[in-house]
This record gives structure tokens, C-alpha cells and sequence, in this order.
């Protein structure tokens, strides 16, 4: 015997909207990651770049 564990519902009882609207969130979600970590090169390094000063000993 099978016993299903933290689902809600049985997958026979998800209707064709219930897809389609955890398709459009799964979506959106997928849209708002790429707005917020862009994958492109271009988008890296277009700040103030910090370089590390090493003091120089006077001889």
C-alpha cells in the first residue's frame, strides 16, 4: 500500500487551470530570478571596482 506524504490533494483531483496557473507562477518565478541575478557578462562590472593598495616601505 502507498501512502502519498504532504500533498494537499490527490493528482486526480487537479484541474486543468490548477496547471495552467502553477505553470504562470512557476514562470514569474523563473522571469523575477533572471531580472534579479542577470547571467550576461556585460551587467558585471559596471560599479566602482575596488583593488587592494599594498603600502610600499620606504628604503
Amino acid at each position: 500500500m502507498t501512502k502519498r506524504i504532504g500533498t494537499g490533494a490527490a493528482p486526480k483531483d487537479f484541474t486543468r487551470r490548477d496547471v495552467l496557473a502553477s505553470s504562470a507562477l512557476t514562470a514569474a518565478l523563473f522571469t523575477a530570478a533572471l531580472l534579479l541575478f542577470p547571467t550576461s557578462h556585460e551587467a558585471e562590472g559596471k560599479g566602482p571596482q575596488a583593488t587592494a593598495q599594498v603600502p610600499v616601505s620606504p628604503r
